[in-house]
């Protein structure tokens, strides 16, 4: 028996607002499938998009962070939240993006002792200070994000990726939202071809 995607019913993709199904279809049509968290949050169409909206404008901007550093932030962050979730589903996309099937894992556990760069490590610093302890960043934070060539700009980004994972993490905690099984696996094998 499968256990369900989430302690909430989820909608029927048929039985969604075209804009919301036709995305989803698109993810389908590259991914193979529909993460959950889309099916998940389609329950409530105007949170839907509205998280979506954000996501996009944070993650696919041009930034002095790159798309694998991104995934860095949040599978690390996520992690600090026991968001099995995010890390798992964001894992994913970091092994993909970084071509590294075990830097997901290190990330998750301890970014202390994960194969990255002293900038990247710094960068993650900044993050989980944000996400532990934010009431306490200051100055000497972002002088130490400068010193690695990050810019006031680089340190919003770092911030509010943090921010919108930290409401995924307890979302997706509350409601018990599973990672799709594809997920395990993506980044660590292979691709199989299309035929």
């Amino acid at each position: 028996m499968t256990a369900p995607i989430c302690r909430y019913p989820v909608p029927e993709l048929n039985e969604l607002p075209e804009d919301m199904r036709r995305r989803m279809l698109e993810v389908q049509e590259k991914a193979g499938f529909v993460p959950n968290v889309f099916l998940a949050l389609a329950r409530r169409p105007d949170e839907f998009r509205a998280f979506l909206a954000y996501h996009d404008a944070l993650l696919l901007r041009e930034s002095g962070l790159s798309k694998g550093e991104k995934e860095m932030i949040i599978v690390a962050t996520s992690g600090a939240n026991q968001c099995l979730y995010c890390v798992v589903a964001h894992g994913a996309i970091l092994r993909v993006y970084e071509k590294a099937p075990m830097l997901a894992d290190q990330l998750a556990t301890n970014y202390l002792k994960a194969d990255i760069t002293p900038r990247q490590r710094a960068m993650l610093a900044f993050a989980l200070k944000v996400c532990q302890d934010s009431a306490n960043v200051g100055d000497a934070d972002l002088a130490a994000l400068a010193e690695h060539g990050f810019s006031d700009e680089d340190a919003w980004d770092i911030t509010a990726i943090t921010a919108l994972f930290g409401l995924s993490n307890r979302l997706a905690n509350v409601i018990s939202l599973r990672p799709n099984d594809e997920f395990y696996l993506m980044g660590r094998l292979p691709r199989a071809a299309k035929s």
